[in-house]
C-alpha cells in the first residue's frame, strides 16, 4: 500500500538533482532513501528514478507518479482547512517564488503586508534568476515576461512595459537614435533572463491620425556591448553612461524621474513583459494559496487578465 511517505519520497526526488539533495530535504541519510525507493519501486513493480554518480532522474513513470503524488500531497494539506470557518486563521507555510529585482523591491514589501493580515503563516520567499520554470517546488511564482509551457493557472497582476533607455550623458556624447536600426550604430546593453533571445529587440509603432503616419514594425538584431544576467545591474550601466538598455517600466521609471536616464524612440512600443502570478489548479490549491492570489490582485491594482494553462492571455 502506498504511504503519504512514499509520496513525499518521490515529490523530493523530483525537486532535487541528486539522491543527496533529496535526502537533505527529507532529513534522511542516501542509504536510507535509496533503500526506501528500491521498496517502492518493488511494491509498484516499476522503476521510478534513473541512477548515476552526479545526477538522479525520473523515468516517465516517476514523473507521473510525482506528478498525482504532489497534487494528492497538496489536497491532504489543504483538508484540514477546508472544515475551518471562512474567518478562521490561516496557517502553515506559503512558499513563493520570485525573480530577484522584481521580488527584492516590490513582492517582499508586500508580503510583509500580507504577513500582517496573517499572523499565523509562515513565508517563506524563495528569489531566483529564472523563478519559472526553474523549480516546481513552491506555492506560487512571479513571474516577470512571457509564459511557457506551464501547466499551472497564470494570472495577469500588472502590465508592464518595457522602455529604450540611456542616460543624457551616453546621448549627449553619442546622439540620440532617430530610428530602431540606428541601435545598430550604438552600444547597448542586454540582460539574459527566462531563456529568451536578449538580442533581438522588436519595436512597434502605432498609427496615428495626426501626422498620417502608417503603423511600422522593426527587428534590430543588437551587437551587445555588455550583457550581464541582472536587470539592476544592467540599469545601473546605463545610468553610468555605458550605453541603450531595454529594460521594464518597474525598474526604470524612477530613474527617468530623477533625470539619471531618458526613454529613448518614445514613440515605438517594445515587447511588454506583465507580471504574472503562477499557481497551482484549483485541485491543488490551498486556502493559503488564495489569500495571496486575492491580495496580490487587489495590491497591485489588476484583477483583469487571466491566462490558461499555455500561458495564454
Amino acid at each position: 500500500m502506498i504511504q503519504i511517505e512514499d509520496l513525499r519520497l518521490v515529490d523530493a526526488l523530483a525537486q532535487s538533482p541528486s539522491l543527496s539533495a533529496a535526502a537533505r530535504s527529507l532529513n534522511v541519510t542516501p542509504p536510507a532513501l535509496s533503500a526506501r525507493l528500491r521498496k517502492l519501486e518493488a511494491t509498484l513493480g516499476l522503476a521510478l528514478a534513473t541512477r548515476t554518480a552526479r545526477r538522479l532522474s525520473l523515468t516517465p513513470e516517476g514523473e507521473r507518479f510525482a506528478r498525482e503524488g504532489t497534487a494528492l500531497l497538496a489536497q491532504l494539506e489543504a483538508l484540514p482547512e477546508s472544515f475551518r470557518r471562512e474567518d478562521s486563521r490561516l496557517t502553515g507555510t506559503l512558499r513563493i517564488a520570485a525573480p530577484f529585482g522584481y521580488g527584492r523591491h516590490h513582492v517582499a514589501p508586500l508580503l510583509a503586508r500580507f504577513a500582517e493580515r496573517h499572523p499565523g503563516l509562515r513565508l517563506q520567499l524563495d528569489l531566483r534568476e529564472t523563478p519559472w520554470p526553474d523549480r516546481h517546488d513552491s506555492d506560487a511564482v512571479i513571474h516577470v515576461g512571457a509564459v511557457r509551457d506551464s501547466s499551472w493557472i497564470a494570472r495577469t497582476l500588472a502590465p508592464n512595459a518595457r522602455w529604450l533607455c540611456a542616460s543624457p550623458g551616453y546621448l549627449r556624447q553619442h546622439g540620440t537614435p532617430a530610428e530602431p536600426r540606428d541601435l545598430l550604430d550604438h552600444a547597448c546593453i542586454c540582460i539574459r533572463e527566462n531563456d529568451e533571445d536578449v538580442t533581438l529587440w522588436r519595436f512597434r509603432r502605432p498609427a496615428t491620425r495626426a501626422a498620417r503616419r502608417p503603423p511600422a514594425r522593426e527587428t534590430v538584431r543588437v551587437v551587445p556591448a555588455y550583457t550581464s544576467n541582472d536587470g539592476s545591474v544592467a540599469r545601473q550601466w546605463a545610468e553610468q553612461g555605458l550605453g541603450l538598455v531595454l529594460r521594464s517600466e518597474w525598474d526604470t521609471a524612477d530613474a527617468i524621474a530623477r533625470g539619471a536616464l531618458v526613454r529613448v524612440l518614445a514613440d515605438w512600443e517594445c515587447d511588454s513583459a506583465p507580471v504574472t502570478l503562477l499557481v497551482p489548479t484549483r485541485r491543488g490549491r490551498t486556502a493559503r494559496v488564495q489569500a495571496l492570489m486575492q491580495f496580490l490582485e487587489e495590491a497591485l491594482g489588476s484583477g483583469r487578465g487571466r491566462a490558461d494553462g499555455k500561458g495564454r492571455r
